[in-house]
């Protein structure tokens, strides 16, 4: 997707805010913090690009930018500093210290995943549930089409059968409004706002299984210039063209901002053997893993399975809790926590808990004490959701064609299930296509988000609460909110960590048809009272 083109004076207006106005990739400067925040914060309900966004509702409210490039006295010496520090002492810590806000505009899916790997980084992803991915610039639905297909026999498919999907996604959109609107009548209370903009996220929810990972979206980052390198090495180590292309373009824009921080990526002797590690030991792992799994076909496996835990969990974050409270060695604690009875043991983690107000509200330190690890089989729209949780371990399957795929209800009774099911198909098709023709790699592009992908999420109880409070919100999607439903059960019923359960206090079972109404309604108080 080409970049936004500007007018001259539009280019001249946002030049002291952006490293370029000309390409996919650029980073923002001479802006306060809060304004970066506000304008990724709109970034990710919008369909415009930020640039865009910065123009229409930012600009008139910033100061006039410095006049200086980032250049003067002050700025060369620390940068003199921090490259003497990192080159000659090795003090990466001091690359922690120094940050970027960066956009990536026009990335697939596929990519997205890349980006949002790293644990101490922020992000803010274009949404597929606000935003319908109906534009067409240059003529052409908005999807990356892999470099690797130049060439190749397979790229003219590839293209008929994404623009298949996009065009029934866009067609239906309507109807499904339609349908919503007979099924949830509007409330008297509910204003034409509120319930617009509740049934379009219900049918864009509905329908988002039909766009495929190669749906192209924008991502806003922010991160030290630490995470940004070590972005950058993985990048440029991965077998994707998409994904090494935007590495070259990150480090351009961040070379402009934070150029001591990403100096050693293209060294040769420094990230460039870096790189080459990180190659070299996915492909070796890669070969001999297949020798291991490929003889074994994949047993059935409920949606979510709770894999691993502790048994002794509970009396462990007992015991955690006490050691803080004592001058006790740890050994002896944990001694004195398995005599207490379970009532006590119960009474005592209420205690630790306490009266929490609300789901920000959370205790202490205690409940990373024990952990829980899940095996889920999930839709790709739900795993991109619940991916973004970075403070816990996850890791995740090639997205494939092989798992099946989930099915709303609202398909069949909005009448859209034999274009659903086309859509699958021939999705399904082109996966099985591309693998065959030594495409392994790239055949993930071309699956709709309805297939299913296997990843887990390993975390602490502490973690735990917060993932499972915050995505059984009823405003959420239901596909993550029926994965965390059934987190939250397996902990008490399968772990038999009933107490910590219990103290999830916010976890949401209830049933919801139109998720965003309460929010919406909520969303406008506030508006009107403001």
């Amino acid at each position: 997707m080409p970049a936004e083109t500007f007018t001259p004076e539009e280019a001249r207006a946002l030049a002291p805010y952006f490293t370029n106005t000309d390409r996919q990739v650029f980073a923002l400067t001479h802006l306060p913090e809060t304004v970066k925040g506000a304008l990724f914060a709109r970034y990710s309900r919008s369909a415009k690009s930020l640039r865009r966004l910065f123009l229409d509702e930012f600009l008139g409210q910033v100061q006039p930018a410095a006049q200086a490039a980032g250049g003067g006295v002050g700025t060369e010496r620390a940068e003199k500093l921090y490259a003497k520090v990192l080159n000659e002492y090795g003090d990466d810590s001091v690359a922690q210290l120094g940050g970027a806000h960066l956009a990536c505009e026009g990335v697939s899916n596929v990519l997205t995943k890349v980006l949002e790997w790293g644990r101490l980084m922020a992000y803010l992803e274009q949404s597929t549930r606000y935003v319908p991915y109906t534009d067409r610039p240059g003529g052409r639905w908005k999807y990356h089409v892999p470099a690797e297909l130049d060439g190749s026999p397979l790229r003219d498919r590839f293209i008929r059968t994404l623009d298949r999907a996009f065009e029934t996604y866009a067609r239906w959109i309507p109807a499904m409004e339609a349908h919503f609107r007979t099924k949830y009548p509007k409330a008297p209370e509910d204003s034409d706002g509120v319930y617009r903009s509740v049934i379009r996220a219900k049918a864009l929810d509905t329908l988002r299984g039909l766009l495929p990972a190669a749906t192209q979206s924008n991502v806003g980052l922010f991160g030290t210039g630490q995470a940004f390198e070590a972005l950058l090495l993985r990048m440029f180590a991965n077998p994707l063209e998409e994904v090494r292309a935007y590495a070259v373009l990150m480090l351009a824009e961040l070379s402009q901002v934070i150029p001591a921080f990403v100096a050693r990526v293209d060294q040769p002797n420094r990230g460039g053997r870096w790189i080459e590690y990180l190659a070299e030991t996915r492909r070796a792992f890669a070969a001999a893993a297949r020798t291991i799994v490929a003889p074994h076909a994949a047993e059935p496996r409920a949606e979510v399975v709770l894999s691993d835990f502790d048994p002794d969990g509970e009396t462990k974050v007992i015991a955690a809790a006490l050691y803080s409270a004592s001058r006790l060695p740890d050994d002896q604690i944990m001694g004195i926590a398995r005599a207490l009875s379970a009532d006590d043991r119960a009474s005592l983690l209420r205690t630790y808990v306490g009266a929490r107000a609300n789901r920000r509200h959370k205790p202490g330190r205690a409940f990373e004490r024990t952990s829980y690890r899940f095996d889920i089989l999930a839709d790709y729209g739900a795993f991109r959701d619940l991916q973004r949780h970075r403070l816990l371990t996850l890791d995740w399957q090639p997205l494939s064609a092989r798992h099946g795929y989930n099915e709303p209800a609202a398909i069949e009774d909005a009448g859209a299930l034999e274009d659903w099911r086309t859509v699958m198909e021939e999705s399904g098709d082109l996966y099985e296509s591309l693998v065959a023709g030594g495409m392994a790699d790239v055949a993930p592009y071309g699956v709709v988000m309805a297939y299913r992908v296997r990843f887990y999420m390993e975390m602490n109880a502490r973690e735990a609460m917060h993932v499972i409070e915050l995505r059984t919100a009823p405003q959420g999607h239901p596909a993550y909110r029926r994965i965390c439903q059934m987190m939250h059960r397996a902990i008490a019923d399968v772990a038999g960590h009933r107490a910590i359960a219990a103290a999830m206090q916010f976890a949401d079972h209830s049933e919801v048809e139109l998720e965003r109404l309460q929010q919406e309604r909520a969303m406008e108080k506030k508006r009107l009272s403001s």
